[in-house]
C-alpha cells in the first residue's frame, strides 16, 4: 500500500535499524529481529485494517517499536510507576529516532512532527488516526502476542488486561478484533473479559 518512493525509503531505514534487535523470533519457519517482524506485522494489519491510511499513518505503524530494546522494562522500576515512566519514555525515544532517519531522506519537519504526535499517541479517541494506530496494535497483540502473554499471568490479570485493552479500541477496532483467529483458550478469556 506504500504511496512514495520516499515511503518504502524510510520503510527500508526503520527494518534496518530494527534488525540491530539482539532478540529473535521463528515465525512460519523463518527467523527474524523481533521488532522486525512487528513493524512488518503492523504495516500488514494497518493495510488490511485500513487501507486509505495516510502516508503519516504508514510510516508510524511501521515505526512503532523503533530500536525499543536500546530502553530496556528492567532499567525501570518493577511496579506500575517504573511502567508508566517506561512507556512515556519509550514514545518520547522512538519519535526522536524515527524523526531522525526520516530527516536523513528528505521528510519535511510537519510529517516528522506528524508522526512524533501519532507515536506519542497523543488525542486518543479524538484524533482519528491516533485511533486507528491504537486499534492496529490492539489487533496485532491480540493475534500475535496475547497467546504467549497469557501464559504468564493469572487469569484474572489477564481478563484485566483485555478490558483495558477494549476500551482503548474504537467500536470498529472491537468488531476486527472478534473476528482474528484467536485460539480457544483466547476466545474463552476475551469472553469473560466482555462479560465483565
Amino acid at each position: 500500500m506504500a504511496s512514495s518512493d520516499k515511503l518504502e525509503k524510510a520503510f527500508i531505514l526503520f527494518d534496518k535499524a530494527n534488525e540491530q534487535d539482539p532478540n529473535k523470533e521463528i515465525f512460519e519457519g523463518k527467523e527474524y529481529a523481533k521488532e522486525v517482524l512487528y513493524a512488518i506485522r503492523m504495516t500488514e494489519k494497518l493495510n488490511s485494517f485500513a487501507p486509505n491510511a495516510s502516508e503519516v499513518l504508514q510510516l508510524t505503524a511501521r515505526c512503532q517499536h523503533i530500536c525499543r530494546w536500546e530502553i530496556a522494562r528492567d532499567s525501570y522500576e518493577m511496579n506500575r510507576t517504573g511502567y508508566l515512566t517506561w512507556r512515556q519514555d519509550l514514545k518520547k525515544f522512538h519519535a526522536k529516532k524515527a524523526g531522525e532517519l526520516l530527516e536523513s531522506i528528505g521528510y519535511d519537519q510537519e510529517t516528522i512532527d506528524n508522526v512524533a504526535f501519532l507515536l506519542e499517541k497523543k488525542q486518543l479517541k479524538k484524533n482519528e488516526e491516533t485511533q486507528t494506530l491504537e486499534d492496529v496494535i490492539c489487533l496485532v497483540f491480540l493475534e500475535y502476542y496475547f497467546e504467549s502473554f497469557a501464559q504468564k499471568y493469572s487469569e484474572e490479570k489477564l481478563i484485566d488486561i483485555l478490558q483495558k485493552t477494549w476500551r482503548k479500541m474504537s467500536k470498529e477496532g472491537q468488531e476486527a478484533a472478534l473476528k482474528l483467529p484467536l485460539s480457544a483458550n483466547s476466545l474463552t478469556l476475551v469472553g469473560k473479559a466482555l462479560q465483565g
